[in-house]
């Protein structure tokens, strides 16, 4: 029955597609075109809750396994085992847990778009493109072996082109260009571009996993790396192009430029690429390799360093953003960047737990700024709000705890994920109190910018015209998924208390077996908890608390020392304003010449 429904996840959503791309134009019915393009990925949901749910009562060594479903390339050149990759599906308790955030997830946010994309020309185009999405993503964390999951890869970041781009005639700010003198078109073409960037450094890791290796099988790979010791050179080096390829998906420093101007697509896009697709691909696929980066202590300190820089560094852009959704996507940057500190400090789990609750609380603040941005017929400029939480309640109250969740308010989820990668970056073997410090740092601004946006957007005096704009709460089809996402990001965290705070993180030891080769070779030092543990918790939840209270401060009571701050630190304020210049630096350096060398070079030696 299991091996049955393992393949049906991928195939439902996938007849999605085809029917809605197939078919979906001449179908006049919305609500059909909705109820099939969200059916399916419900569809695939419960399929994945029935494998889980099965997975509980067996024994630890019965929930690995592979679903073959048939080989895809196999290469003879005289050894009959040179190199064969197959379609076949890995069951574990990683691959279950990201199925059900994809595709639970992913129903809501499909659900929403019902009622958001209502009365759009290329409604049936939408729900085809967000249904490949889904595929695309449940062939990355499902894969078993490296190909499969790069097929993947490259398909999310195909379908992202497709999204982001979608209102292909509409005008956006895009990085370091004056508002409205780009199309999202440029918008879609920047994030594929850096993209395949990223996805050069994972090619490479694969040739070299071949070369090294002879497989690109997880199983054969893995195994055979577990009995390498740490510091093998080609091993390091194979971590540290998959974390190239990482930074590009995930949004990391260097490559993190594309992530803000993809809100150009519909908010629903901007949802399921943050919350449950494209951006988690690269903290599940660095998740997976574990093996590789106990092996190469120096790719794991890349990896930390990396993380814990963006973290802070995107939030202090995220702090001058006026673009509802901008503030949401340097936000996002900054998170992943939690993530990968995780990473870096071998808390693995922890990472993936954080994975989980961001996706719950990221999709209801995107999907809440949607509402707002429909209420305000199409406005996403937080100076011109305000005083919304009236005449949307619903919005303002789901849209406050996820505000409340990512600031890492106790005793919802973003708290115990949030919290649990903190002390692990200042207690892990492989941590410091620096990586501390920074963390901590980030999470103060995320705090404080997240209450910046909540106090301007929903709180005060409007700043729009009220004789022509009346906001309004959404439609059913888009409370519902608030609500539901809502709750999730109050309860989600509770799998993962930690003991200090008298729990059994059942999440961290459902991962444990996923993580069992890398936690051996990298042989981490038990560190018990005490008055250190509560201290630092103490402090964190204390910067958040002063975060939000300075937001609500100063940008309800006392804008008169906001606006006196941007005068006396002008400088600082205009580098935060246009984003440290990186994109124009981009342009410069990069871009520029590469255009110039086409056209004044390449084109006059192939013009015939």
């Amino acid at each position: 029955m299991v091996t049955t429904l393992v393949p049906l996840i991928v195939v439902f959503p996938l007849a999605g597609f085809l029917f809605l791309g197939l078919f979906g134009s001449r179908i006049k019915n919305e609500g059909l075109i909705g109820a099939i393009g969200s059916g399916v990925v419900g569809l695939s949901f419960l399929s994945a809750g029935w494998i889980f749910l099965s997975m509980l009562a067996w024994e630890v060594s019965d929930r690995t396994f592979s679903v073959e479903l048939f080989p895809w390339i196999a290469s003879f050149t005289g050894n009959p085992a040179s190199f064969v990759s197959s379609i076949s599906y890995r069951i574990d308790e990683l691959s279950v847990l990201m199925t059900l955030i994809v595709t639970g997830v992913g129903f809501l946010i499909h659900l929403y778009s019902i009622g958001y994309m209502h009365g759009d020309r290329g409604f049936w185009r939408f729900f085809a493109y967000m249904n490949l999405f889904i595929v695309a993503m449940l062939n990355l964390v499902l894969a078993d072996n490296f190909l499969l999951m790069f097929l993947g890869w490259e398909g999310v970041g195909l379908c992202s082109y497709l999204l982001i781009g979608f209102w292909y005639d509409r005008k956006f700010d895009v990085g370091g260009f004056k508002p409205g003198t780009a199309s999202t078109n440029d918008a879609a073409k920047k994030a594929f571009i850096v993209n395949r960037i990223g996805d050069v450094g994972f090619l490479i890791a694969m040739f070299l996993i071949v070369d090294r290796f002879g497989s690109l099988n997880f199983d054969f790979v893995f195994g055979a790396a577990s009995v390498l010791s740490p510091g093998n050179v080609t091993v390091f080096w194979i971590a540290l192009l998959l974390f190239f390829g990482a930074t590009g998906k995930s949004a990391q420093i260097p490559l993190y430029v594309w992530l803000p101007d993809a809100m150009a697509g519909p908010t629903p896009v901007s949802a399921l690429i943050h919350a449950a697709t494209m951006v988690t691909a690269g903290v599940y696929m660095v998740a997976r390799c574990s093996i590789f980066y106990a092996l190469a202590p120096d790719a794991l300190m890349i990896v930390a360093v990396v993380g814990a820089a963006t973290a802070f560094f995107a939030g202090t852009m995220g702090l001058v953003q006026n673009d509802i959704k901008k503030v949401l996507a340097y936000s996002t940057v900054s998170q992943l960047g939690y993530m990968f500190l995780a990473m870096g400090v071998a808390a693995f789990g922890a990472g993936v737990f954080h994975l989980m609750t961001h996706a719950f609380f990221k999709a209801l603040l995107f999907l809440g700024s949607g509402a707002v941005i429909h209420a305000m017929h199409e406005e996403q400029d937080i100076l011109k709000m305000g005083g919304l939480r009236a005449a949307m309640p619903v919005t303002f109250w789901t849209f406050l705890i996820g505000a409340l969740a990512i600031s890492g308010i106790p005793p919802l989820s973003g708290f115990f994920s949030k919290d649990e990668i903190l002390w692990k970056a200042f207690s892990s073997d492989y941590g410091s109190p620096l990586l501390w410090i920074v963390g901590v740092a980030g999470a103060a601004l995320t705090a404080l910018y997240m209450f910046r946006l909540v106090s301007l957007t929903f709180e005060g005096a409007p700043r729009y015209d009220t004789q022509h704009v009346h906001p309004h709460e959404a439609p059913r089809t888009m409370t519902i998924p608030l609500v539901v996402l809502a709750v999730l990001s109050v309860i989600g965290g509770f799998v993962g208390i930690p003991e200090s705070l008298l729990g059994g993180n059942a999440i961290e030891h459902w991962l444990e077996p996923v993580f069992q080769r890398a936690h051996a070779k990298l042989a981490l030092q038990s560190h018990e908890s005490g008055m250190t543990e509560y201290i630092l918790m103490a402090v964190s939840i204390g910067l958040a608390v002063a975060g939000i209270l300075a937001g609500r401060i100063l940008y309800l009571r006392r804008r008169d020392v906001v606006e006196d701050w941007q005068k006396r630190f002008a400088r600082l304020y205009r580098l935060l304003w246009n984003k440290y210049y990186v994109d124009e630096l981009y342009d410069a350096v990069i871009v520029r010449p590469t255009v110039n060398l086409s056209e004044r070079l390449l084109w006059k030696w192939f013009d015939v």
